[in-house]
């Protein structure tokens, strides 16, 4: 399996999320079981049958989550040195050119991607078309209503 890149906040968000998922979550549903169970007959026990759906469901995450965090490649922004070139990591500002509105975007990994936060993933159009640009460059990204075209205002690692 090849790696697969996180920043350094990606990475801690995701060690979170799965030491919520193994000390919290597991006791509460290993739980839940236990009840359902001392309600007798587990062929027609709706309660039993949902907490074992839900083990299920978080069993999968867990296993989701240890696999992508082994084969992650952790990239720190702050120690990149590649200023003012867009790579992983990068914060970059930019520009439309056929309108005035400027937009900021963090280069992440696909599984902290959200464009919401401006977080935005390697694997994106946008994120194809400024890999390897600078400061000052044109980008044209080929977006699902058309050509689009940024100038690149600003670019750093924080």
């Amino acid at each position: 399996m090849s790696k697969i890149p996180l920043t350094t906040k990606g990475a801690e968000k995701l060690r979170a999320e799965l030491q919520r998922l193994k000390h919290e979550e597991r006791p509460r549903i290993i739980q839940a079981i236990a009840e359902a169970r001392e309600h007798g007959d587990l062929k027609e026990n709706a309660e039993y049958h949902a907490a074992r759906e839900q083990q299920g469901f978080v069993e999968g995450r867990i296993q989701e989550l240890e696999a992508k965090l082994s084969n992650a490649q952790i990239i720190d922004p702050q120690t990149i040195q590649a200023a003012p070139k867009v790579v992983f990591g990068a914060t970059v500002v930019l520009q439309e050119q056929e309108g005035d509105s400027e937009v900021t975007y963090q280069i992440v990994g696909d599984d902290e991607a959200d464009i919401k936060q401006g977080l935005i993933s390697v694997s994106s159009p946008i994120a194809r078309a400024l890999i390897g640009r600078e400061e000052g460059d044109e980008a044209v990204v080929q977006a699902p209503s058309g050509e689009r075209i940024y100038d690149i205002v600003e670019v750093r690692y924080e």
